[in-house]
């Protein structure tokens, strides 16, 4: 048991309703009424959807014996300890009541608006390759070690956070990958991780709305960077402006990547792409330490298994990571080669008479990195079925659909396959009319053709039937698109077994 009075000490408490005695001791800390239990100290914090201070008598009547307030409710009897920001303090509390784990791990922060998941499983590859007891933190789930458990955030709420940092050390984990959110930013989730490493890889548009505005999306974003402290790296991509406007603005120690910048601390070079997936060379250009061990400029031939020209950039940042931890180049290179990717980051789905690719192509950021790919790569005719982003509102799929648009005309593509997957989305992800003409109004304007489905299996049971020897096939989209592979390899199935 923890003694209240200790764990207060923790975070600024500025005024207190009904004090309790010194020697109150707590059984644990909670935040979701549903969660208490007899004994626990509550912290009201306010999400998105609800305000926690509306269930403190909830709480209370489960077990609740104090709370940790904004707003003191006098109507409910027990100690209420008033702060200023109840998120900042669960955090603060959270780590003491778990002893502080992130200080005894090796803990690495990825944000990105694109590929962070991609990053984030790369370097826990890396890693693991080199015999490394690890932990991830991502979108899919949470690794403790050989133990997985689904996510329901990118990042953790604050309590749980800890809970799982806690865990980590408890199995002897080593080294944590994680996902790093703007949302956890904002919200302070991960307001007492003790990060050694933290990589910002790219910004695009994407959860704005969230946000409000594109600068404040920004200020969540870099912050990641910029509270880094002395003792850890910051790692950025020059190529990226957002990234790269971050180089003076950290305590932390710098080092960068590029490929079309070669200013950087490494530099991607002789890049081939011909066959989708990536070889290249990496250019240590400059100097650089870590704890004993020196870099001293060099290059090293990388091959990656996951194809997109994305995947070069991703693994740039996951090579500076790694580097950063001590692992051996040739570990670097082998786990890189055999790393299979993430489900519908430009996964190839199919390779045969034609090629299929699958990609999650959520924003105008996804898209242009996915079709500058199609740039570098040999085929014969490039077939293109889009998925139409639902329930993002028009303004999100004009960005999308003018993103299209621009690369259709350089790679010199005049019709588009289209679907509204109706039978395959939730009610959260419909598309919209108003959504589906602001789409069709942008390809009229530039003068493409739209083959518009209602539904996924005939827009692809379209784009196979027009596929030839040595095409490419893109399946690309969000939600509507999710279940594309499935579809596609099942009527490919369909055709073989009727021959």
């Amino acid at each position: 048991m923890t003694k209240l009075r200790e764990l207060l000490q923790e975070t600024a408490i500025i005024n207190t309703y009904q004090a309790a005695a010194d020697a109150t001791a707590i059984s644990g800390i909670a935040y979701h009424s549903g969660k208490v239990q007899e004994g626990n100290l509550f912290v009201c914090i306010t999400g998105y959807a609800t305000d926690g201070h509306k269930y403190l008598r909830d709480a209370v009547a489960k077990g609740a014996i104090a709370a940790i307030v904004e707003r003191v409710q006098e109507d409910v009897d027990v100690p209420q300890y008033v702060v200023s920001n109840s998120r900042i303090a669960l955090a603060q509390l959270g780590s003491a009541y778990y002893g502080h784990p992130s200080e005894k791990l090796k803990m690495i922060g990825i944000t990105a608006t694109n590929g962070k998941t991609t990053t984030t499983y790369m370097t826990n590859a890396i890693l693991e390759q080199h015999g490394l007891k690890t932990g991830l933190i991502g979108t899919v789930v949470i690794k403790i070690d050989d133990t997985n458990i689904p996510s329901e955030l990118t990042t953790p709420e604050s309590l749980d956070l800890q809970s799982y940092l806690a865990q980590m050390v408890e199995r002897g984990v080593s080294h944590v990958s994680m996902e790093v959110s703007s949302a956890a930013l904002e919200s302070h989730r991960v307001e007492t991780v003790d990060y050694d490493i933290v990589c910002f890889n790219n910004l695009g548009r994407e959860h704005i709305d969230s946000h409000g505005t594109f600068e404040n999306y920004f200020a969540a974003k870099s912050s990641l960077i910029k509270r880094a402290g002395e003792h850890s790296f910051a790692v950025l991509n020059l190529d990226d402006e957002y990234s790269s406007s971050l180089v003076t603005e950290t305590a932390a120690q710098v080092v960068t990547f590029g490929m079309k910048s070669s200013e950087g601390t490494l530099h991607c070079k002789d890049l081939d792409l011909s066959t989708g997936r990536a070889k290249f060379t990496v250019e240590i250009k400059k100097p650089f330490k870590s704890g004993d061990i020196e870099y001293t400029p060099g290059e090293f031939r990388v091959e990656l298994r996951i194809p997109g020209l994305h995947s070069v950039y991703n693994s740039m940042a996951a090579i500076t990571v790694a580097l950063l931890c001590g692992i051996p180049i040739a570990t670097i290179q082998e786990a890189l080669r055999t790393f299979g990717g993430v489900e519908r980051r430009f996964e190839f789905i199919h390779e045969d008479e034609f090629i299929i690719i699958d990609d999650h192509f959520a924003n105008p950021g996804n898209i242009n990195v996915t079709l500058e790919t199609m740039r570098y790569m040999d085929y014969e005719k490039f077939h293109l079925v889009y998925a139409i982003r639902g329930h993002r509102g028009p303004v999100t799929n004009r960005e999308n659909a003018e993103a299209i648009v621009e690369w259709m005309n350089r790679l010199e593509m005049r019709e588009i396959i289209a679907t509204r997957s109706e039978s395959h989305v939730n009610k959260n992800n419909t598309v919209s009319d108003e959504e589906a003409e602001v789409f069709l109004e942008v390809m009229k304007d530039a003068g493409i053709e739209v083959k518009l489905y209602r539904e996924l299996p005939d827009a692809i049971a379209t784009a196979l039937s027009q596929a030839g020897r040595g095409d490419l096939v893109l399946l690309a989209g969000c939600q509507g698109m999710d279940p594309g592979a499935e579809i596609a390899l099942k009527q490919l199935e369909d055709r073989r077994n009727n021959r």
